[in-house]
């Protein structure tokens, strides 16, 4: 089992660095381009939100967890933003809470079909963590 925490402000730039932090972290599991693409794009797609939707134009903190097990990586990741009212409707395809923008409001559908689990829990004025995990096929054991 590994682990490592990150801490970053809610800020455009920061989505690269988070991105190639965890595709880093997960390199001993021996993913394959596609895996290694899945996640980044998840998690790109999470820090995202949590910039755009949860902060909105304000500036606060971003938790990112990863841990991996010898064929699997868990990953949470939190703001202190502003939260979602409605969490099912949020995970609904095209759902956007900027329609005034040009933005799909697919990250959550994205990473439901990228990742192997996948959930959200938000309380509204206090913020949002989605948790994910990627399994992988070949795992730590066959790396080398």
């Amino acid at each position: 089992m590994n682990e490592m925490r990150l801490k970053f402000l809610s800020r455009s730039e920061n989505e690269v660095f988070a991105r190639n932090a965890v595709a880093a972290f997960v390199l001993p599991l021996n993913p394959t381009l596609d895996e290694l693409s899945d996640v980044k794009t998840a998690v790109s797609e999470a820090v995202t939100n949590s910039i755009v939707h949860g902060y909105r134009g304000t500036e606060g903190w971003i938790e990112l967890t990863c841990r991996s097990d010898e064929r699997s990586l868990h990953i949470e990741i939190s703001d202190s933003g502003k939260g979602i009212e409605d969490v099912g409707k949020a995970l609904e395809p095209f759902f956007t809470t900027l329609e005034d923008e040009e933005r799909s409001g697919m990250g959550f559908t994205i990473m439901q079909t990228f990742m192997d689990d996948f959930s959200v829990s938000s309380v509204s004025g206090k913020g949002t963590k989605v948790t994910m995990r990627k399994d992988f096929a070949s795992g730590a054991s066959n790396a080398g």
